[in-house]
């Protein structure tokens, strides 16, 4: 039987020390063509743009997984879409300002201003995660609301 290297406990404490180190949100639009550098400060090894053999990672901790099979994404509100450092989308808007969303394994998506139900990528397996800004200026992963998820997934 394995036994674990830090209690969940002592685990939780040091994400959340972690987590309050993450720069804060953006002031600006984001250029249209510029990287956006998202540091989540994570203690896995493995993070979404490693590859294992030849394989890319698509997703880590938080993401959820979801089988488009060649289906679209949309924007859930009007808002911009970057890429970051990991090639995945970042979805922001001023709807839910509080918020971020990463969507990875999209091909060609669409970077700069969208509206609502604009298209923004299609694939075979989207990761998704929503980060929730922290009221210290901090980005922490949480759990994305079904909601939002089915307005990514569906066109209004």
């Amino acid at each position: 039987m394995l036994t674990p290297i830090i209690s969940i406990r002592a685990f939780v404490g040091i994400a959340s020390v972690l987590l309050s180190l993450l720069p804060l949100g953006c002031a600006r639009t984001p250029d249209k063509n510029s990287t956006l550098d998202i540091k989540l400060y994570q203690t896995w090894e493995l993070q979404p743009g490693d590859t294992i053999g030849d394989r890319p990672v698509l997703g880590g901790l938080g993401d959820i997984s979801i089988a488009l099979k060649g289906n679209n994404v949309y924007a859930p509100f009007d808002g911009q879409t970057q890429i970051d450092q990991h090639r995945c989308l970042v979805f922001s808007s001023a709807d839910v300002p509080a918020y971020l969303f990463r969507l990875c394994g999209l091909d060609n998506p669409q970077t700069g201003e969208v509206s609502q139900g604009d298209t923004i990528g299609k694939g075979d397996l989207l990761q998704f995660a929503a980060l929730r800004k922290q009221p210290n200026g901090t980005w922490a992963i949480v759990e994305p609301a079904k909601a939002i998820l089915e307005r990514t997934l569906k066109k209004p």
